[in-house]
């Protein structure tokens, strides 16, 4: 019998409003107010094919929580991504360590942290979700629940991943770089034909991070946020600074609040400007959104963030606009 969790929401967050006044005058980003359902909406490039997986699930009445599952595992299991499960960037000592997390829409929630060798952590999150009383397993912890509940280990590290590694150590610099090592993840979130909410994100980490460094994909309320009374949120980038803010909390509390998708993101991002002056020009993140209605936005700090869309009337790639510098 499967165990299920409640997620302890608390709004910690007073004063949230940030004054845009006091930051650069930046337009609105792309963003719909009129929204509709189903439809799934992911981060970068990648999230078209994703998106195609979990339209499958959608577009025939299935739950969300089976679409973004399902849509973020067709990245995990593409060996020519290098930011997303197998093939996955290494850390410095050449290890591909995945993060994965999931959310429905009755606040359940699994997540699994610092996983070798199993290219589908998403899944494993989902069988964490499902199967335990608890939400997040790391380590050699959560290798070995993977392999109670069958699933198989392989070498992640592909010739590409392990290639790129070797020409780093030549220097062993680590200096993330906007937009390239920083677009490790995919974030997924849905609406049902149900009206119901859930997420995913799921990531490789930081390329050459170092060993055991964990970022924001697998932390609910940090990359992965769903409420199904008001919306979803997920983050992507330099996972610390998400962190801090806990940036897909935020941005789900300010769409309680009466914020549109968009306005939330871009609240969020104007946050880590202003709170870290001296660190935004030099790191990228981008936060994407959806509500109760099926409205969506995003944006982000610097420009070079696109995200997916695909419902019934939708299937495109969609540039988001940024804060810049």
């Amino acid at each position: 019998m499967s165990n299920r969790r409640k997620f302890i929401k608390s709004s910690i967050y007073g004063g949230l409003a940030v004054s845009t006044a006091s930051l650069s005058s930046v337009a609105c980003a792309t963003q719909t107010e009129v929204g509709e359902k189903p439809i799934v909406v992911s981060t970068w490039k990648h999230g078209m094919e994703a998106n195609d997986g979990a339209w499958k699930i959608l577009s025939k009445g299935g739950k969300a929580v089976d679409a973004v599952e399902q849509g973020v595992m067709v990245t995990e299991a593409d060996p020519t991504n290098t930011t997303v499960g197998i093939g996955g960037a290494p850390d410095r000592d050449g290890n591909v360590t995945l993060d994965a997390c999931i959310m429905d829409e009755n606040d359940n929630c699994g997540s699994v942290a610092f996983l070798q060798n199993f290219k589908h952590p998403v899944a494993v999150a989902r069988k964490v979700m499902d199967e335990t009383p608890h939400v997040m397993l790391v380590g050699e912890g959560a290798k070995r629940f993977a392999n109670e509940q069958g699933f198989k280990e392989e070498n992640l590290l592909t010739p590409q991943s392990e290639a790129a590694w070797k020409k780093w150590l030549e220097k062993g610099n680590y200096q993330p770089e906007i937009n390239v090592e920083n677009h490790d993840t995919i974030g997924m979130v849905a609406l049902d034909s149900n009206g119901n909410l859930s997420g995913a994100c799921t990531t490789s980490g930081a390329a050459y991070k170092m060993h055991g460094r964990v970022g924001d994909s697998p932390i609910i309320g940090a990359g992965l946020f769903v409420d199904n009374e008001v919306g979803a949120a997920t983050a992507t980038g330099l996972g610390e600074f998400v962190i801090k803010i806990c940036g897909a909390h935020m941005i789900v509390e300010l769409m309680r609040q009466g914020k549109s998708p968009m306005q939330a993101c871009r609240e969020a991002v104007e946050r880590i400007v202003r709170k870290y002056p001296n660190d935004y020009k030099n790191l990228q993140v981008g936060f994407l959104a959806i509500n109760k209605a099926g409205a969506y936005g995003a944006y982000s700090i610097h420009q070079g963030f696109d995200y997916a869309v695909r419902s019934n009337t939708t299937n495109e790639l969609i540039d988001a606009q940024f804060f810049g510098s």
